[in-house]
């Protein structure tokens, strides 16, 4: 039995030398990527429990694919980061067009209804609400109606092998064969994006192993097809990141000039009260829910004092874990308001001055160079550098906007 067994292994090692070793196409990488994925992802592999069979199988005329945005040359140092192509990451008054959310909110109440009873269980057992997990849902994927064209596993790879942040894909390349070795979905099937994250909520594939939930009961974890799988998935996603039950994201809210922009962040917090007795009002004149005013409050202002401003809760950073952009967090919130009463913000955005990653780059870093802690000189706009820029406008002697001059 046992020499079988060491007879069927060493044939399945050498179907997958054969295979990795045969050219399949001409690409210029394709040597080296063979070696790549014998040398660092079939052990990698083998020591998660994935079959030989499975990485045979899945691994056999493997290419990389060099059409992904963001690659670098294998075997050399990745430099510095790609030009960021997500929506998140521009200037935040593009990312919130009125038309959009009118058609997002037309369609979300039409699957809010043809959802109620599964959302509701959702609710009931994960305290995450349906408006949230809805509105993630049409952010991630358009409601499960955007095209998630690219072969997962090999985006994966190719990313592993050339791209940025290559151990942490050599890692998710490994998860997603185990996501296949178990069975969940096929190859041809577990679709992603160009940024290997794959379907409809748009996990990568070690959230898929952490987080994703069979709700229909049909023995798979299926968030390409599958609704009631794919909004559980959701929210067992923010459960586990600490969704506080009970809680709303945030409300929208009117900043007096008293209270600095450089208050913004999370680790500035204080209790919604506080910030009432510095003058701190909710827009249209109505009051903080009463549950809400001894919880802690949290400043965000996206555009500084050039756009709409929030006092947002604990679950506004929960839902920045599903995407570390404030505006990502804060279009999941609005949108999920907005089912329920299709308004936009009373404050509007000021026409104001965006400038390209690589020069807000520089800014972060003569900031530093001033002792200012930017949150890492990456080219975003986060909120540790617009309450730098307003700190270093108050120095001046000029009102503080947080934002560029």
């Amino acid at each position: 039995m046992f020499c079988r067994r060491l007879l069927s292994r060493l044939a399945g090692c050498l179907a997958l030398l054969v295979a990795l070793d045969t050219p399949v196409a001409a690409g210029p990488y394709d040597a080296q990527f063979r070696a790549f994925l014998e040398a660092e992802i079939v052990p990698a592999a083998r020591a998660a429990g994935v079959p030989q069979a499975v990485l045979t199988r899945e691994l056999a005329g493997l290419t990389p694919d060099t059409s992904l945005p963001g690659l670098g040359r294998p075997g050399e140092d990745a430099g510095p980061p790609p030009v960021n192509y997500q929506a998140e990451f521009r200037a935040p008054s593009r990312y919130f067009s009125d038309n959009q959310f009118n058609a997002l909110v037309a369609q979300g109440r039409r699957l809010a209804e043809r959802h109620a009873a599964t959302l509701r269980r959702i609710e009931r057992e994960t305290g995450v609400p349906g408006r949230i997990v809805l509105a993630i849902w049409a952010r991630e994927s358009a409601y499960g109606t955007a095209a998630i064209p690219k072969d997962a596993l090999r985006t994966l790879a190719t990313r592993a092998f050339m791209g940025q942040r290559r151990d942490l894909f050599k890692g998710e390349t490994v998860a997603a064969l185990q996501i296949l070795a178990q069975g969940h979905i096929s190859r041809s099937r577990m679709k992603s994006s160009w940024g290997g994250a794959m379907g409809q909520p748009q996990f990568l594939p070690s959230s898929f192993l952490r987080h994703a939930v069979d709700f229909d009961g049909n023995g798979r974890r299926d968030i390409w097809t599958s609704v009631p799988d794919t909004l559980a998935s959701i929210a067992r996603y923010l459960q586990w990141h600490g969704w506080v039950r009970g809680r709303d994201w945030g409300y929208e809210a009117v900043i007096p000039p008293a209270v600095s922009c450089t208050r913004e962040g999370p680790d500035r917090g204080r209790p919604i009260s506080a910030w009432i007795a510095d003058g701190v009002t909710r827009v249209r004149d109505r009051p903080f829910p009463a549950h809400e005013v001894p919880q802690p409050g949290f400043l965000v202002m996206p555009a500084g004092r050039h756009g709409p401003a929030f006092l947002a809760t604990d679950n506004f950073y929960v839902l920045k874990s599903y995407n570390e952009s404030d505006v990502y967090a804060l279009f999941v919130g609005h949108l999920a308001d907005r089912y329920a009463n299709n308004r936009g913000f009373v404050q509007g955005w000021d026409a104001i001055r965006t400038r390209s990653r690589g020069a807000v780059r520089e800014i972060q870093l003569a900031l530093e160079a001033k002792g200012h802690d930017v949150g890492g000189a990456d080219g975003l706009i986060g909120f540790k550098t617009r309450r730098s820029l307003g700190a270093e406008q108050e120095k001046a002697g000029r009102r503080a906007t947080c934002w560029l001059e």
